[in-house]
């Protein structure tokens, strides 16, 4: 009977770490880089065409224009992404858009919000992009999921850097 209770007060204390876990981490961020040996306009250019978007995340199967404003910024997308075999629909909107500087994405992809901000920037013709990306649920469920899942969305998106970077040195 005593190993029961050490059981169960186990269990109980690891599912109270977890629900803790949503109340605490608000947010998860994380950042990733890939150098590219490309001139920034080049990079930049290509990066911000949202119908090349396919070459290097290959998740993506369809891209549409919600609504395209002259300036860029306020611009959205709605994305059809291929995840483990079912569909998801998101919104990504342009939220900032400065030219061969900068670009910041929101995406709303059901219960995921999630804000990438790009940093462009060249050296000696190596042109390097710095991603700094934050995730949030509006289920309090996937919020206490996200902080342990932190290191899985860093290499999704590293890996989608490096097939840019594959992607734009092969042309």
């Amino acid at each position: 009977m005593k190993i029961i209770k050490i059981i169960l007060i186990v269990i109980s204390l690891v599912i109270l770490a977890f629900f803790m876990t949503g109340l605490v981490v608000k947010e998860t961020n994380y950042t990733a880089q890939v150098s590219i040996e490309k001139p920034i306009s080049e990079v930049f250019n290509t990066f911000t065409k949202i119908d090349s978007v396919k070459n290097w995340i290959p998740e993506v199967k369809s891209v549409k224009t919600i609504n395209k404003n002259p300036g860029i910024t306020g611009s959205v997308y709605r994305l059809v992404v291929l995840n483990q075999g079912q569909e998801i629909t998101m919104t990504e909107k342009i939220m900032a858009y400065v030219a061969n500087e900068k670009v910041t994405l929101f995406y709303d992809a059901e219960n995921m919000l999630k804000k990438d901000d790009y940093l462009f920037s060249e050296e000696n013709g190596i042109t390097t992009i710095i991603l700094h990306a934050s995730c949030q649920s509006e289920s309090f469920i996937m919020a206490c999921v996200f902080p342990y899942f932190k290191g899985t969305f860093k290499a999704q998106d590293q890996s989608y850097l490096n097939n840019f970077k594959i992607f734009l040195e092969s042309k």
